[in-house]
């Protein structure tokens, strides 16, 4: 069993089964082909611990207002050998349900028998997920947009493994048409403007102005010297590029891995050239009648597509556009390498990109709702209330590194987390550091460090805690003892609805309020001083609440300090 839950729902789907067929038998309702029993958790307490709306599901079957319905089924529901104390229809046809303490001292057995494994769910049945995730472009540092894809992304691929998804974490690597192109022009007017002066070279316009290309070039002059100023531009462009984009690769992959994350793949759009991908894919669509040409170039037909417009996929010159290399990078996901779903994290300004790529997977013939794609809105750094662009350090934009070096990578991971993927983000930097419960992060790590205290001072003066069998767990009682139990109980049910909805801002939500939950228990009610069989049903509790701290952060990725 992953949830104490999915006991407490076959029990309530039961009773609710055997009153309705009871109602049947007696004549009170007509004969019924009973649909799925809905079972959720009311938003106010005050309306129970679970409720159904299955009495407004039997309306038309029954030819009854649900509130009859629901008043047929509680005179026939049948409690025994469950945790339902009592049931009660409220509204237009609810019926909720109110149960003893037994399943919250189960699920306690539950946490000390999973430990390190609870919360973890099976949901996801071993399906083959690949999410793809920042993909930037390697032709410069990764930016607060990387950042906050990568903090999600990750966060993603490590709700769905604990899900029980086996999941694959791939990046993106653009290192083939007009990027890299833009790339080695301008990194060929930076090599000759550090030959001649800058006065004498133009740049570009529309080349990359970021001061890392300046290092790129000073690099290579500092080991190469001069001796690009004599050979042809596109041997010159091509010396410099493979000298940078392996520098900017290794670099990208250094401030990833010191964020935390580490991919599976390193896939390489080149590949798609080099291994035929593309042409494949583009006769693929052409035998499937999605190839229009005109203009000298080959596109994709919008109307049949359903798309507003036609899509150049072969520029006139011969050149596959980035269209068409996304269409055979997806290809070889879901056809190639045998992805059931892929999950794609994307900034806001992809947004219009969604439906044409959905559009293009059903035209080569794979289900549009496969592929999955999260958009992820912007994000502002604050300091001192006011916007922060530039980093202190460099004068230049702040980057991912900058970030780390100055917040760590626990708060970066944790505030990116915080929102859902489509909220904007306003990151206030001065928070991240303060060491104070305004800080969450904080907030959080301190009540592990707190818990991991007592514990460690307790064992320091010989109490530590008694196998589980050998705990009265019912002692607790206190309303501030089962909050805190409640909480803990939810935590498989929160795996299951973020993976459910890509969303591991839940987790983040959830961690904050059991560490709230464990500071008002801790509060309320002591734990040394009591007497033994109290003090170890608490002690019990209390490991419990480090445990799901532990593993909550251990699946966003953020380190559970002992000591602070």
């Amino acid at each position: 069993m992953y949830s104490i839950f999915e006991k407490i729902r076959n029990q309530i789907e039961t009773v609710i089964k055997n009153a309705v067929s009871a109602a049947v038998a007696k004549g009170k309702l007509p004969d019924i082909d009973l649909p799925p029993v809905m079972i959720e958790k009311p938003r106010e307490e005050a309306h129970g611990d679970f409720s159904t709306n299955i009495a407004m599901q039997l309306t038309k079957q029954a030819k009854k207002a649900p509130n009859q319905i629901a008043h047929v089924i509680l005179e026939e529901i049948d409690y025994r050998d469950t945790y339902i104390v009592r049931a009660e229809s409220a509204g237009p046809g609810f019926i909720n349900f109110f149960l003893n303490n037994d399943w919250l001292y189960e699920n306690l057995a539950l946490i000390d028998q999973r430990k390190e494994h609870y919360g973890e769910v099976d949901i996801g049945r071993g399906e083959k997920v690949m999410v793809e995730f920042v993909s930037a472009n390697p032709t410069g540092p990764l930016h607060m947009g990387n950042a906050r894809g990568g903090a999600l992304g990750d966060c993603i691929a490590g709700v769905l493994e604990k899900s029980g998804y086996d999941v694959t974490r791939e990046f993106y690597v653009n290192d083939a048409g007009n990027q890299i192109e833009k790339l080695g022009i301008s990194l060929e007017a930076r090599y000759l403007q550090q030959i001649y002066g800058e006065d004498k070279v133009p740049f570009p316009e529309d080349g990359y102005h970021g001061e890392d290309i300046i290092d790129h070039v000073k690099e290579y002059i500092k080991q190469y010297g001069d001796k690009l100023v004599s050979v042809p531009s596109d041997e010159r462009k091509k010396a410099l590029i493979d000298y940078a984009l392996p520098e900017n690769l290794k670099r990208i992959k250094d401030s990833l891995s010191r964020y935390g994350i580490n991919y599976d793949v390193w896939f390489s759009e080149s590949s798609l050239y080099d291994n035929g991908d593309i042409d494949e894919t583009i006769n693929i669509l052409k035998q499937r009648g999605y190839i229009i040409e005109k203009d000298g170039a080959v596109w994709l037909n919008g109307e049949k597509a359903g798309l507003e417009k036609d899509e150049v996929l072969i520029r006139q010159n011969g050149y596959p556009t980035y269209m068409a290399a996304d269409i055979a990078y997806h290809r070889n996901k879901f056809v190639k390498r045998g992805f059931s779903r892929v999950i794609n994290l994307w900034g806001a300004d992809h947004h219009g990109h969604v439906k044409r790529m959905k559009a293009a997977m059903e035209a080569i013939g794979v289900p549009s709702e496969k592929l999955q794609i999260v958009i992820f809105q912007l994000v502002r750094l604050y300091r001192g209330g006011e916007i922060e662009r530039m980093s202190k350090r460099t004068g230049r934009a702040v980057s991912l590194d900058d970030l780390l070096d100055e917040v760590g990578v626990d708060a970066a991971r944790f505030f990116f987390n915080m929102k859902t993927a489509g909220s904007h983000l306003d990151f206030d930097l001065d928070l991240a550091v303060e060491q104070s419960n305004n800080n969450p992060v904080f907030y959080v790590q301190y009540a592990h460090a707190r818990i991991c205290s007592i514990l460690r001072k307790l064992a320091e003066e010989g109490i530590t805690r008694k196998a589980i069998e050998d705990i009265k767990i019912s002692l607790l009682t206190q309303p501030e003892e089962l909050a805190l139990m409640k909480r803990l109980a939810a935590l498989p049910e929160e795996v299951a609805a973020a993976a459910e909805t890509l969303e591991p801002s839940r987790l983040t939500r959830y961690v904050i309020d059991v560490a709230s939950d464990f500071h008002s228990f801790y509060n309320a009610c002591r734990v040394k001083g009591e007497d033994d069989d109290l003090l170890q049903a608490r002690l019990l509790l209390v490991d419990s609440t480090r445990l799901v701290i532990k593993n909550v952060l251990s699946i966003i990725g953020i380190n559970a300090p002992e000591k602070m």
